[in-house]
């Protein structure tokens, strides 16, 4: 039998949203002492991190630095590569990701991802909203959960009449949004976003970032992304990775985690600003 997850929140008054007041935040992600192996490569060590219900955190470092790694920890994804080992531990809601007994299904489920490639299934816009719901046996009032979902992504308006149409016929913009639409069909808590707009042009970037101010009403955002000026538009709070090196490993390591505006404003550690005003990286 699987083990549920039971809300346990922890709060920390230390950290606050860049656009509020201070105020008391639930933790959803308690990250202790992070180590990813795969094989004899450290892809991240040593990573301590709180992560906020309702707020955009923003990942951001320089190539290499285990940014995706790191993502891709909060939902167990990187258990489907061969020899990753994983260190430390993962809080969500209180209960430990990595548990035996936890269901990396369920996980997944309640925690989605958009990748940095838009990647709709060859089938209909319909079809590709309501495939997740379909398998997890969530098929009550499917047209209702669809829609539902499309208007979530602000999408909508511009597919409503052509549903049974391929997706691929869509825009790179439009797909990428049937894809956080797909993601969040099926009820998720939390939406990682790896580059998701990094392969858009300004256009459909700026409706991705907008978007992701209207669903962080509803979900906890995690978005990985290369563009400084985007993490700087949307994020609440900023994570800087960075690669550090000896003669024995080479691996990322968490520099410094902020509100967004002191990140790029008044970063605490040289190498942050170094990074910040384009010395490196």
């Amino acid at each position: 039998m699987t083990e549920s997850f039971t809300i346990a929140p922890v709060i920390d008054v230390a950290q606050v949203r860049k656009d509020a007041e201070p105020d008391r935040r639930e933790v959803v992600f308690d990250i202790q002492g992070l180590t990813v192996n795969y094989g004899r490569l450290t892809a991240i060590s040593g990573v301590d991190l709180q992560i906020y219900r309702n707020v955009i955190t923003a990942i951001i470092g320089p190539s290499g630095c285990g940014k995706s790694t790191f993502i891709r920890c909060l939902n167990r994804m990187n258990d489907l590569v061969p020899g990753t080992r994983i260190d430390g531990q993962i809080l969500y809601q209180g209960a430990d990701l990595y548990a035996s007994g936890v269901d990396p299904v369920d996980v997944r489920r309640r925690i989605g991802m958009v990748f940095q490639k838009a990647n709709p299934f060859p089938k209909s816009i319909y079809d590709n909203v309501g495939w997740g719901p379909r398998v997890l046996g969530m098929r009550s009032d499917l047209d209702e959960r669809v829609e539902k979902a499309l208007r979530s992504a602000a999408l909508w308006d511009e597919v409503k009449d052509r549903l049974k149409k391929n997706a691929l016929s869509l825009s790179g913009g439009q797909q990428q949004r049937l894809c956080i639409a797909r993601a969040i069909a099926v009820e998720p808590e939390v939406l990682l976003l790896d580059e998701p707009a990094s392969a858009l042009d300004p256009i459909a970037t700026s409706a991705i970032e907008d978007l992701m101010h209207e669903l962080k009403r509803d979900y906890t955002l995690v978005i990985v992304t290369h563009n400084m000026q985007q993490a700087a538009r949307v994020a609440d709070l900023t994570a800087f990775f960075s690669l550090e090196a000896d003669e024995n490993r080479r691996s990322g390591v968490l520099v410094e985690y902020d509100a967004t505006s002191k990140i790029f404003t008044n970063p605490s550690d040289q190498r942050t600003e170094d990074y910040v005003t384009g010395r490196f990286g």
